[in-house]
């Protein structure tokens, strides 16, 4: 995609998984397989193909992370971020990977802030807990009290992980926590989501694997009730075509101070890029 929309503006990606290349492809197979067979294995999950891919359609910076399944991968995984962010010639931000069965979940904090990374993703729905279970809520309270950023996978219509009542009870007790709900708050349950979390002024929420469902009315809906000033874009990469999504966000023709929040203003705030 190359078009006036691109040229026009910055755009920063903030929500991309990236895995090693040895097992990239085994690793979007499998998040293929977890979502039921949903078409969504555009790309192969290589930091490689994420820029070149990024680029051709106008996306100058990434935000990336990737996710434990166990507390033994942690550490691996952070060093794998660390080493792809210095890799990237300044073109990526890295989120670090935690686990809530860490031995010492302080520590693995700890070691993926001495590696650059500049925030937390994790993913209830995958790692089989909810998102407020007293390890999770303890989990959120380090993070608030050290002022780190946590990007949350949010909502799914099978499971009970991170609804957006469980996810209401973490914003209401840790009212300056900054969390981000991926899939504007509720991938799949976005009409749940959407009544209850624009209340709370602490959540943030990205774009990522919402498009492709939702029509424009109802995007545009999404992104009016939470503010412009609270949205971040992004594509959830490689699961998604990056040009698809911003064709479908320039078709929703928003005012040109909407469009520099979302696409980059909002996410080069949050993490200081």
């Amino acid at each position: 995609m190359s078009s006036r929309f691109t040229e026009k503006y910055k755009i920063i990606d903030s929500h991309c998984h990236i895995y090693p290349d040895g097992i990239a492809r085994k690793a979007v197979k499998s998040v293929n397989e977890f979502y039921d067979g949903l078409p969504t294995d555009h790309h192969d999950g290589t930091t490689a193909t994420l820029i070149e891919s990024g680029l051709k359609c106008g996306i100058d910076h990434f935000v990336v992370h990737s996710v434990a399944t166990s507390p033994h991968q942690v550490s691996s995984i952070n060093h794998f971020l660390a080493r792809s962010v210095a890799a990237s010639e300044g073109r990526f931000t890295g989120l670090g990977t935690l686990h809530l069965d860490s031995e010492d979940i302080e520590r693995d904090i700890d070691e993926l802030l001495s590696l650059g990374l500049k925030g937390v993703k994790i993913h209830p729905d995958i790692q089989r807990f909810l998102v407020n279970e007293p390890k999770a809520m303890r989990l959120f309270e380090i993070l608030e009290d050290r002022d780190i950023p946590v990007c949350v996978h949010t909502g799914d219509y099978r499971y009970d992980y991170s609804t957006p009542v469980r996810v209401a009870t973490v914003l209401r007790t840790f009212p300056k926590l900054k969390f981000i709900g991926a899939h504007f708050g509720g991938w799949s349950v976005w009409a749940e989501a959407v009544k209850i979390l624009p209340d709370y002024p602490n959540i943030i929420v990205d774009s990522s694997s919402t498009f492709y469902w939702l029509k424009p009315e109802e995007s545009r809906h999404l992104i009016h009730a939470y503010g412009a000033e609270r949205v971040l874009f992004g594509t959830d990469y490689p699961f998604w075509m990056q040009d698809a999504d911003l064709r479908y966000l320039e078709n929703l023709d928003l005012t040109d101070d909407e469009y520099e929040k979302i696409l980059w203003k909002n996410t080069a705030e949050l993490y200081n890029i």
